[in-house]
């Protein structure tokens, strides 16, 4: 979900934007669109960029884990081939 502060940022340039014939009914406009936008971007599937971050950290360890087991299989793989070309 986006931060509070963006969220008011945001409804303060969207009500700014409204006609000077409107602004009587700002505060009800500004209820409303907040209203609406937040349950427009709650039907989004959004994460916070905190949330990416430690999403990132963890893809970016299970890399390393990953080429340092495929090297470990590796290194395996070919003392097996050599053990098996000495046994015949």
């Amino acid at each position: 979900m986006l931060d509070p502060k963006q969220l008011d940022d945001l409804m303060q340039r969207l009500s700014s934007a409204v006609p000077k014939g409107f602004q009587v009914l700002q505060e009800d406009i500004n209820r409303n669109l907040r209203a609406s936008l937040e349950a427009g971007l709650s039907r989004l599937d959004l994460v916070t960029r905190e949330e990416f971050d430690v999403q990132a950290a963890v893809l970016s360890r299970t890399r390393q884990k990953l080429a340092a087991l495929e090297a470990q299989v590796a290194a395996l793989e070919g003392a097996l081939a050599a053990s098996r070309a000495a046994s015949d």
